[in-house]
């Protein structure tokens, strides 16, 4: 499988040979199991509320259990009443999950062949900039033309780090913290040769 090689001027100059990671068939059951993983660990989980043993007040009994006609309470913080506390709310818990480093690596490998079957992977020559100037990536954020870019390397260049802050659609990453969550839900993926060829080795010995 090819795909284009870019400059930075966002033109195709080329075409690169993509490893062999890229042809996997992918199983979307099996990606939808690991991106559930994935968001599931970025869940906080600190969302509270206070129950009737919590809430400030009614340490006093409203009114004397017979004889008023009234039902019977025992307190202005039941959870019947305004103010009061709340049943069976939520309590900060942990919705993290587990899932094998084999499976992870898998679905890297499978969620890269998605991207690649949707042509939603290129490569660019290097990402190395002469000036760390917003500007300067003006004609790649016009020749990519999406929402959102990943750019992946294996080293990041500071001038690019720095003057892609302020482009909304663009975000990086080191090729060795590439996860299947991450490749699945940029618009593009854009791997610098070098960090492609680090992507692949990485891969292999892994098997």
């Amino acid at each position: 499988m090819e795909t284009k090689l870019l400059n930075l001027k966002g033109q195709e100059v080329g075409k690169v040979a993509l490893p062999e990671m890229f042809s996997v068939k992918p199983d979307p059951y099996f990606i939808h199991e690991v991106m559930k993983y994935y968001m599931a660990n970025k869940h906080r989980g600190t969302a509270s509320t206070k129950t009737r043993s919590e809430v400030s007040g009614g340490g006093k009994k409203p009114w004397k259990q017979k004889g008023t006609g009234r039902a019977r309470a025992g307190s202005t913080r039941s959870p019947i009443w305004r103010k009061g506390g709340v049943c069976f709310g939520p309590k900060p818990r942990s919705f993290r999950q587990y899932l094998p480093i084999q499976k992870l690596r898998q679905a890297l490998i499978e969620a890269l062949s998605s991207r690649a079957a949707d042509g939603a992977v290129l490569v660019i020559e290097n990402l190395g900039l002469e000036a760390a100037k917003t500007s300067s990536l003006n004609a790649l954020r016009k020749g990519l033309g999406d929402k959102s870019v990943l750019f992946i390397t294996d080293k990041m260049d500071k001038n690019f780090k720095t003057a892609s802050k302020n482009v909304a659609e663009f975000g990086w990453c080191l090729s060795q913290n590439l996860n299947a969550y991450e490749a699945m839900r940029s618009s593009k993926l854009v791997f610098t040769s070098a960090a492609l060829k680090a992507l692949a080795d990485s891969v292999k010995e892994a098997k």
